[in-house]
């Protein structure tokens, strides 16, 4: 059974073991938070000129919306403030910077009724980020820009915590998505054919659980909740951001939630900053999560720079 925490004051060590037992937490605005998300706008207000960001694909082609919108996403992840605030944030929210490792922040973009669904405004199919060659201890952080609705959301499908979903993660190297995948984001407009992790099996999405918290308020929950974006039907679009983060101690022990139909032979840890003073985490101990030896691809993100 799952548990919602509102606003919980329960220390880092216990929360993440709730955690790691598919419990989620969410959190009020708070001034950290809506710090980060000030800068956020600030970028994305600017690259729309003047246009309200949440009402502006009524005003453009798709097209010239992923070609506003694309440039701002590495310019948010490269601005030295966005980590800088993000190390705040972790510290105001109890989390040890000295063994919290965080990933870059990126900014999403769900926009109404599937005018972009591909690529830079991708609406996630229903998966676990652990598919995706997450580490089973990694904690998610989603933040909302803007007030939004139930029928922008993102839903989780708690029945999944502890049913096993046959999915393609077996066939899916994070090192190759990170030299072509990603890079080739916002290429996909109309359709979206990048190779990744999907349930092979019908399931069942009913029960689920949708949670709407306030722009600079957060919500936290384990890479192995089984989750998906809601068909945005609120007539605005729907902008957020997302942070991942690890705990040091739990990398080495391999430890966080059970494991029950994850399967990438690769890792994404590489990515992991420190967050005392972002140096990557080690590659030694990055390599304990490999089941191969790691060669083609990127073993790294490298977020191009904005053009």
């Amino acid at each position: 059974m799952t548990a919602i925490y509102f606003d919980s004051t329960m220390d880092d060590d216990l929360r993440r073991q709730r955690l790691y037992a598919g419990d989620i937490f969410v959190f009020a605005s708070r001034a950290s938070i809506q710090s980060l998300c000030d800068l956020a706008r600030e970028m994305v207000e600017k690259a729309f000129a003047g246009l309200d960001p949440i009402t502006a694909q009524y005003q453009m082609p798709v097209e010239k919306f992923v070609e506003i919108f694309a440039p701002v996403k590495p310019q948010f992840i490269h601005d030295p403030r966005t980590k800088q605030l993000f190390q705040r944030v972790i510290e105001d929210l109890g989390c040890d910077s000295s063994k919290t490792c965080i990933d870059v922040p990126r900014l999403r973009a769900v926009t109404h009724g599937g005018y972009l669904t591909s690529g830079v405004g991708y609406a996630h199919h229903p998966h676990r980020d652990t598919w995706y060659s997450a580490p089973m201890c990694q904690i998610n952080w989603w933040i909302p820009l803007y007030d939004f609705e139930s029928e922008s959301s993102m839903a989780f499908h708690p029945r999944y915590w502890n049913n096993k979903v046959t999915n393609g993660s077996a066939d899916f190297n994070y090192y190759d998505w990170n030299a072509n995948g990603r890079k080739n984001a916002a290429k996909q407009i109309k359709e979206d054919t990048r190779k990744q992790p999907k349930p092979e099996e019908p399931i069942e999405l009913e029960p689920e659980i949708r949670i709407v918290c306030p722009p600079g308020g957060a919500i936290l929950f384990s890479a192995a909740q089984l989750h998906s974006t809601v068909p945005n039907t609120s007539g605005r679009t729907r902008f957020s951001m997302d942070i991942r983060t690890v705990h040091i101690d739990d990398v080495l022990a391999m430890g966080g939630a059970p494991n029950i139909d994850s399967n990438s032979p690769t890792t994404s840890l590489r990515d992991f900053m420190h967050a005392i003073d972002l140096t990557h985490i080690e590659e030694d101990i990055a390599a304990l999560y490999d089941k191969a030896p790691a060669t083609a691809g990127e073993l790294i993100f490298k977020v191009p720079k904005a053009s």
